[in-house]
């Protein structure tokens, strides 16, 4: 995706099967990180919470809100985001998930603590 033609009209293909009435966590997930490449922060946010808000056990979409919510200026709601994806991936047993958010957080934590 390093092509920014090719990005922008992933975003125009992904928004237009949302619009069409096809909604799901997958969707939303794709969108968000799509949004998020291009540096729409704020935007991708939308998209994540509502991938996470149809599938609350999607670690991968909570990860990438907790990334989304940091780069829009959210510092405690990236932590809470990072929390509930640290939730999802235990219950999942998805260990490297776990493991990434929980460095994510501690970063996070210390840059707050300044």
């Amino acid at each position: 995706m390093n092509n920014p033609g090719q990005e922008t009209g992933l975003i125009a293909s992904l928004q237009a099967m949302l619009d069409g009435g096809r909604d799901d966590a997958l969707l939303r997930f794709s969108l968000g990180g799509a949004l998020l490449s291009r540096q729409r922060a704020s935007e991708a946010v939308v998209h994540l919470q509502a991938a996470v808000a149809h599938d609350a056990g999607y670690s991968a979409a909570w990860k990438l809100l907790g990334k989304a919510q940091l780069a829009a200026g959210n510092e405690r709601a990236a932590g809470d985001a990072y929390r509930a994806g640290i939730a999802a991936a235990e219950k999942k047993g998805d260990q490297q998930a776990m493991k990434e958010m929980r460095v994510f957080l501690r970063r996070l934590e210390k840059d707050l603590e300044k």
